[in-house]
């Protein structure tokens, strides 16, 4: 049997990463034990003392153990913490040591959504890739330049640890570790039961680009400015490196380090932006969101799009606008 840590940690957590992790591996074991099997998982909450790790809000939720009582685990799954990342990690300091330890004995670790900022405090996610909510993501590369961020991935597997992307995502996670730990047979089934989307892989249609502004770069402020301004232009890098009297070289090697996007991706990103907000209206065609956008070109506008957000324009169309429930 599988020995499973779900972690409580001080502070507002994601109820819902706790409770619907625990009823997940449960329908597991229900199911296995209704097939004349054996459970696979040995399920516990995991704190740090006595206290209920939920202070704020409407809900406190009580772990059965702490760490001091689980020298030895399989797996820890660690639930998204909605407190300031200072506040998290001074709140729940002792859980460093006793992952490390855990870790290096052979446990895996999963960290849902935001918990990833907690999880990257330890050194463990180094070199290693790593998702998290694409809000978020931003602040994560700011924190962590050592972390390998794949904002765009639902779930990233590396050397026996684990992370899902943002929210519900989570549900996506534990079905994959549901799948490795009990097979494919048996995770299909989860993911009917449960209604989740299967080997869905990227949060990428779910982003909402609004331009990575958290920086001081004040002459790259300017240039994000003059692009989304004029987005639906053609705009070259030497227009922009001249129009904020900087160098094309500097120029773009400051833009790549205050955004994470080359100016080529920034402008793309902006148009595309703007093409999912004309689709989610239901107004108008997939050519003339296109030439709204400034493309003139199907195919090429077909490749950007589905490279940002994973899906053709048509498709993107169907599923999100208005009307798409008879509203």
């Amino acid at each position: 049997m599988k020995h499973v840590s779900i972690l409580v940690p001080q502070g507002t957590i994601s109820v819902v990463n706790v409770a619907g992790t625990y009823q997940m591996l449960t329908w597991v074991n229900e199911f296995l034990e209704q097939s004349g099997s054996e459970p696979l998982f040995d399920i516990h909450l995991v704190g740090l003392d006595d206290r209920a790790g939920t202070h704020k809000g409407l809900f406190s939720v009580h772990h059965q153990l702490t760490i001091d009582e689980v020298p030895k685990t399989d797996l820890i799954i660690i639930p998204a913490i909605h407190e300031s990342y200072a506040r998290s990690l001074e709140d729940n300091q002792p859980f460093i040591p006793w992952l490390h330890d855990r870790y290096g004995e052979g446990a895996e670790i999963a960290s849902l959504c935001i918990s990833s900022f907690f999880l990257a405090s330890t050194g463990l996610l180094d070199g290693k890739p790593c998702s998290t909510h694409w809000q978020s993501a931003p602040m994560f590369r700011e924190l962590f330049p050592e972390v390998i961020l794949t904002d765009e991935r639902i779930v990233t597997d590396a050397g026996g640890i684990y992370t899902s992307g943002g929210a519900y995502a989570f549900t996506n996670l534990i079905i994959y570790l549901i799948e490795k730990f009990a097979g494919r047979e048996l995770a299909i089934l989860a993911a009917k039961g449960f209604m989740i989307d299967i080997d869905r892989n990227s949060q990428s249609p779910f982003m909402i680009f609004k331009g990575q502004k958290t920086h001081q770069d004040k002459s790259v402020l300017k240039a994000q400015e003059l692009i989304e301004q004029n987005y639906t232009d053609k705009i070259s890098v030497e227009e922009l490196s001249n129009a904020v009297a900087l160098n094309r070289r500097t120029f773009e090697r400051r833009f790549k380090k205050a955004t994470s996007n080359t100016v080529l991706e920034y402008h793309q990103r902006v148009k595309i932006e703007a093409a999912k907000k004309e689709f989610e209206k239901g107004r108008k065609t997939v050519n003339e969101v296109m030439f709204d956008a400034g493309y003139s070109d199907p195919k090429a506008f077909r490749k950007v799009f589905k490279k940002y957000t994973e899906m053709t324009p048509f498709d993107y169309m169907v599923k999100y606008k208005r009307d798409a429930y008879g509203a």
